[in-house]
């Protein structure tokens, strides 16, 4: 599964932890040319190096180096990314795409077996991340805005939520979470919410991102292409999921069988009787 939110946040949060605001970029090694989307991989490479990492934060589904002289580094991990913090002379593993050595002895590398993950380098932020929809746990994000973005359309509730234009960084395990503990079935159009669903769901999907924060995010099976933070503590939201992945178990809420169905070529795990589709 793709990182969602609080995914994206633990491992941020681990490289800030993992001492690397402050240290320089050394060189650059890519070992797969694709994994570098902005620009060429020998500007890529020349762009970085000598650069200082000033700060680090997430922005949607991206992780953000902010470096000295207005310059940013995004990586975006997809389906199968993992960031590995290692000593620089610790040998080089299949799947390690690109490696950035830092002058303090250590490498950021990404992992990533599926290769869908993608580094960019760009002056401007907002050539990655300009068209982004707005932070879902931000303290400017209120239940109004949510409103706004779903009466202005006429479309499923659960596509619209997954639209990272829309909201950022929500994805399939934390939509299907937040539209059960609402008590909305995934096709329910946007536009037909009263405002006091809206609300439920606004709570939502802020209590179910929250979860996976404190939780250090959902870490689904043990496989190379599964999600793991950085650090030593591993994510354990996967214990506290109540619908995702849990066809044939009871509800949480009602005991119905909790079953799987297709919505908008995503799969979706939903109550039938707390989530009844809409006449």
């Amino acid at each position: 599964m793709m990182p969602e939110l609080p995914e994206v946040e633990t491992i941020t949060q681990d490289l800030i932890h993992a001492g690397l605001v402050g240290v320089i970029i050394k060189e650059g090694h890519v070992f797969w040319e694709r994994s570098i989307a902005v620009p060429k991989v020998n500007t890529f490479i020349h762009s970085i190096t000598g650069r200082t990492i000033k700060d680090i934060f997430r922005r949607g589904k991206y992780i953000v180096f902010d470096l000295n002289k207005k310059s940013h580094l995004l990586v975006h991990l997809r389906m199968s990314g993992r960031m590995m913090v290692v000593p620089s002379n610790e040998s080089w593993e299949k799947h390690q795409h690109v490696i950035i050595r830092c002058q303090n002895g250590m490498d950021l590398r990404l992992h990533d077996p599926r290769k869908f993950g993608r580094f960019y380098f760009v002056n401007d932020i907002n050539e990655i991340v300009g068209r982004l929809g707005p932070e879902p746990l931000s303290n400017s994000f209120k239940w109004t805005k949510l409103k706004q973005i779903l009466i202005s359309r006429r479309r499923m509730i659960k596509p619209l939520l997954l639209d990272q234009h829309m909201i950022a960084g929500l994805g399939n395990i934390y939509v299907d979470e937040a539209l059960w503990k609402a008590c909305i079935h995934p096709v329910t159009l946007s536009n037909v919410l009263s405002d006091q669903q809206i609300k439920t769901l606004f709570k939502a999907i802020q209590r179910v991102l929250r979860r996976g924060l404190r939780n250090r995010g959902t870490a689904l099976g043990k496989g190379v292409n599964n999600f793991a933070p950085i650090g030593p503590k591993k994510g354990t939201n996967q214990h506290q999921l109540k619908v995702f992945r849990k066809q044939g178990a009871p509800c949480p809420r009602c005991k119905e069988t909790i079953i799987r169905l297709v919505v908008g070529q995503r799969s979706t795990h939903i109550c039938p009787l707390c989530q009844p589709t809409p006449i």
